[in-house]
């Protein structure tokens, strides 16, 4: 106690002149320093109260900042004026330098969060403190290792799982069959979906066998060992050798085929090393942080993470099953930030069977936007070690269940295979399914994937903290999931009473036709029109459709596309808000000036007798163009001017107490 106290008195003195830097220690901390010896060095972040100046050229140039491909993911989810903001600037390099002559041993540093990790004493932190650029210093999050934590792993091959039916499937899946059957991936591949265009991050331990035939195929475009700074994430002597990321791996994109086939084995991969398995703290949330703001910067699409712990031993200070209420574990705010960007972040629910009286999970998996994935057997019942929920604060955990009893993976020695169990095996395959359902349709947000996944897992209607909502079925998700079908583009466009529809095919092959749906906030999909297709031409083609009959109303427009077999597929959904036709309207004829005839369109909100006349410019009645009650909707007439002189004329609309002018002007 000594100890601290003297760091009190020496922080009390330079409250004279300012904030009291004890204030920017927290109090975890503050715990750390007194329980531990005064030559240890602790694992800290430092955040920053800002990130300097001149910070313009990083929002004129955005790719300054991450790659092209990432913008173009955020833009899913993020208006196209704010794809990077003020997060996703560099951490100050001078008050990081600043840092390091105060003693500091610089670890990870954080864009997101403007933070630096690292190692530092109590004297370093009693001299960091006093930075004026430093706003708080804190604990990464570290975390203790239990033996119900680790996989269980079996050499034996076979066990009860059933043999995979000749003949029925595109490929032959080997002993990996049962693991992908129960989510009816086989089927998904066999419509020729492997996650081709989708690109993924495993984050993981040691990949220590990458040259295992099983990868071969597999197009890996970076790789960073996070826990040693160096590009190499197998075993070559350092810290963090281990097999967990090459068993992880394999599952969701190794391809052999009649042995194992994983998912999304045709997807791009980025490897990230973030565990190191020799410390008693085995995972420290500074390296998936810095792993997921990397990936994020290269382009990611779905990250895969097979780590998360609860529990924690004397005498680390870590978080507890209290804190697994979506807002505390810096990792879990990590992981929603990156769905902010567009990503689909899958974590393992964790292996901490089930506590009645609490929850059971490991950070990040309580995170609100992150799917938190369960273990099944083959058979579809919950594995016993899988962690449950709900969250502190209530929320259902975990999200989705896919096999990780008993599954088949790639092993360290050779070309060989092995069999194991846990979340770390369940969460790969539902990474894999994410990336089939992106592949279908690019253009789906996280929060759309995780809807397809709620709406068509076997748990749908009574989602629970067991197993949440169940067991995913990637054919009846994929089938679920709407594109525009042979589209490169569907818009809509509201003006002048009409909803006028565009969209542009990339190809015609066997296009019969388009059915047009609509619907509102309160009703289904009805077929408002049909318009024809092109045949089977390869060229592009631009359609249009106006939709006249409208009132004041949200609706939603969607295509159905039908080919000459009769099959067909929906297109994505389009939005227009109607605010005008609360009132009559009386629109601009087109031409104008016109000869020798013009159009007008008008719009009547609710039943009326409408009368509609042409008047000279001294105001005469020339002709009656509409008398008559007219029901709701938007319509166009025609004056005809063969019988007129050239110049300026008035339409008149009239209804009860309303009138409506327009002027228009023929020229012969």
């Amino acid at each position: 106690m000594k100890r601290l106290i003297l760091a009190f008195v020496c922080f009390g003195l330079v409250s004279v002149f300012g904030q009291n830097p004890l204030e920017k220690i927290s109090p975890k901390l503050q715990l750390k320093i007194h329980n531990d010896s005064q030559s240890d060095k602790i694992l800290i972040w430092i955040y920053f109260t800002d990130k300097g100046n001149d910070l313009d050229g990083y929002y004129l140039n955005p790719e300054s900042v991450v790659s092209q491909k990432s913008l173009d993911r955020r833009a899913k989810v993020l208006s196209q004026s704010k794809l990077i903001d003020f997060t996703d600037l560099p951490v100050n390099q001078i008050y990081i330098n600043v840092l390091l002559q105060n003693g500091f041993e610089l670890k990870q540093k954080s864009k997101w969060f403007n933070a630096v990790s690292g190692y530092a004493s109590e004297s370093e932190i009693n001299q960091i403190v006093l930075n004026s650029f430093v706003s708080s210093i804190d604990l990464v999050g570290t975390f203790a290792k239990k033996v119900d934590d680790i996989e269980f792993n079996s050499s034996q091959t076979g066990f009860d799982n059933p043999l995979q039916p000749e003949g029925v499937h595109t490929f032959n899946y080997g002993s990996a069959y049962t693991q992908l059957q129960i989510s009816n991936v086989p089927a998904v591949h066999d419509l020729g979906f492997n996650g081709t265009g989708v690109t993924i991050c495993v984050m993981d331990a040691g990949f220590d066998n990458l040259p295992h035939i099983a990868f071969s195929n597999m197009n890996i475009i970076a790789k960073w060992d996070f826990v040693n700074g160096d590009p190499n994430v197998g075993n070559e002597g350092d810290m963090g050798e281990g097999s967990h990321g090459t068993a992880t791996l394999s599952i969701i994109g190794g391809f052999q085929e009649g042995e194992m086939i994983g998912p999304a084995f045709g997807s791009t991969y980025i490897l990230a090393k973030t565990e190191n398995t020799d410390s008693e703290t085995p995972v420290e949330e500074d390296n998936w942080v810095a792993a997921m703001e990397w990936a994020d910067s290269i382009g990611v699409d779905v990250t895969s993470t097979s780590l998360g712990y609860l529990d924690y031993d004397s005498p680390f200070t870590s978080y507890t099953w209290q804190n697994m209420d979506g807002n505390t574990a810096l990792i879990t705010r990590a992981g929603d930030l990156a769905v902010g960007r567009g990503i689909v972040v899958v974590n393992s629910a964790g292996n901490n069977y089930d506590d009645p009286t609490h929850n059971t999970l490991g950070a990040p998996a309580d995170g609100d936007s992150i799917f938190a994935i369960g273990s099944v057997n083959s058979s579809g019942l919950r594995s016993s070690f899988s962690s449950v929920g709900p969250t502190f604060d209530g929320r259902i955990k975990p999200d989705f269940m896919a096999q990780g009893s008993n599954d088949y993976h790639a092993s360290s020695f050779g070309n060989s295979y092995s069999f194991g169990s846990g979340t770390s095996f369940s969460c790969p395959i539902a990474a894999g399914i994410c990336a089939l359902i992106l592949q279908k349709n690019p253009s789906l947000t996280p929060m759309e994937v995780r809807n397809v996944l709620r709406s068509t897992s076997s748990n749908t209607s009574s989602p629970n903290r067991l197993i949440g909502w169940g067991i995913i079925n990637a054919l009846t998700a994929i089938n679920s999931v709407t594109v525009p079908v042979e589209l490169t583009s569907f818009n809509a466009f509201y003006s002048e009473g009409i909803v006028n529809l565009i969209w542009i095919t990339a190809t015609e092959t066997n296009n019969y036709g388009f059915e047009v749906e609509r619907r509102d906030d309160y009703s289904n999909y009805q077929t408002i029109g049909f318009v024809d297709g092109n045949g089977t031409t390869t060229n592009r083609v631009t359609y249009n459709y106006d939709d006249k009959n409208l009132a004041n109303n949200r609706y939603y427009y969607r295509l159905k596309q039908i080919d000459f077999d009769g099959s067909f597929e929906y297109s994505n959904e389009v939005q227009v808000d109607i605010s005008d036709l609360n009132d009559f309207q009386l629109y601009q004829n087109y031409p104008n000036p016109f000869n020798p005839s013009t159009k007008i369109k008008y719009s009547i909100p609710q039943n009326s007798f409408v009368k509609i006349a042409l008047h000279d410019i001294l105001g005469s009645e020339l002709k009656t163009l509409v008398s008559e009650t007219v029901q709701p909707g938007t319509y166009e007439i025609t004056v005809d001017g063969s019988d007129l002189s050239s110049g300026m004329y008035f339409i008149r609309l009239s209804s009860g107490n309303i009138q409506k002018t327009l002027k228009i002007s023929l020229i012969k």
